[in-house]
């Protein structure tokens, strides 16, 4: 009986060590999870970054257009610049899309203060209409095009950080949304 116990304690130990790593053995996320998981956090999910619909959120047209005047870029003109390339990169994805032959400064430059109301909500729609295409698209699609989208959500995030940089530089950052 006394050999049995240590034993029994072996086990009983060994089954309370493997259970944490079994809950930790989860199924792997698919592709199309990470892909729309990427492309949430840089829209509306706050995680690691400030998503775009918070770092665009409360601003007027005239705040939208202001530069620290060095040459940078306003907020107006990054969220143009944004929506110009996801909605290019959205139309490739369905196969509507001639090859890009401008400038990529016109990019930024046809950046209207005017229209920066609209310009916030094509960005919200892109980003919408992207998480939708990879919600929907078969699987073959999705392994081809994978790349594309960490690429869109490595622009999108980079382009985000400016945004949040020059309302910091601005004064119109609220430290509470997300960057101290």
């Amino acid at each position: 009986m006394i050999n049995r116990v240590p034993i029994f304690l072996l086990l009983l130990l060994a089954a309370t060590a493997v259970a944490p790593l079994q809950a930790q053995d989860k199924k792997p996320a698919t592709l199309r999870e990470v892909l729309l998981a990427e492309l949430r956090s840089t829209h509306t999910t706050a995680e690691w970054f400030v998503p775009a619909n918070t770092a665009v959120k409360g601003l007027t047209a005239e705040q939208a257009n202001w530069t620290d005047g060095k040459g940078n870029h306003s907020v107006g003109q990054l969220a143009y610049h944004l929506v110009f390339w996801n909605q290019r990169n959205l139309a490739k994805l369905k196969g509507h899309l001639d090859k890009f032959t401008g400038n990529n400064d016109e990019t930024f430059d046809k950046f209207d203060s005017e229209t920066w109301n609209e310009t916030v909500k094509q960005l919200d729609d892109v980003m919408s209409e992207l998480e939708k295409w990879v919600e929907t698209a078969d699987e073959a699609k999705l392994k081809e095009s994978a790349q594309v989208f960490t690429h869109i959500s490595t622009h999108n995030a980079y382009h985000i950080g400016q945004i949040i940089f020059v309302r910091k530089e601005q004064g119109s950052w609220d430290p509470k949304n997300g960057v101290k």
